[in-house]
């Protein structure tokens, strides 16, 4: 199940989220974007633990993170 995902092409590759993610699932990608960032991107999902804490991070509002079963 996803828990986390991320809208790259809004994605400046800040790394705000990399930094405020307590499992350090976060990274950023290889690709670049519309905009020729590196967008973050996330590697294993089941590790995500749901925080939030990325997206609170994310000053382009580029981040969606799920609660399980609150969808």
């Amino acid at each position: 199940m996803q828990k986390v995902s991320f809208d790259e092409d809004r994605c400046k590759g800040c790394e705000l989220c990399v930094g405020a993610c307590p499992v350090n699932i976060i990274y950023l990608g290889e690709n670049l974007n519309a905009m020729g960032y590196h967008p973050a991107q996330v590697h294993e999902q089941g590790k995500c633990i749901s925080c939030g804490f990325c997206a609170r991070m994310c000053p382009d509002v580029a981040i969606t993170v799920w609660k399980e079963g609150a969808r």
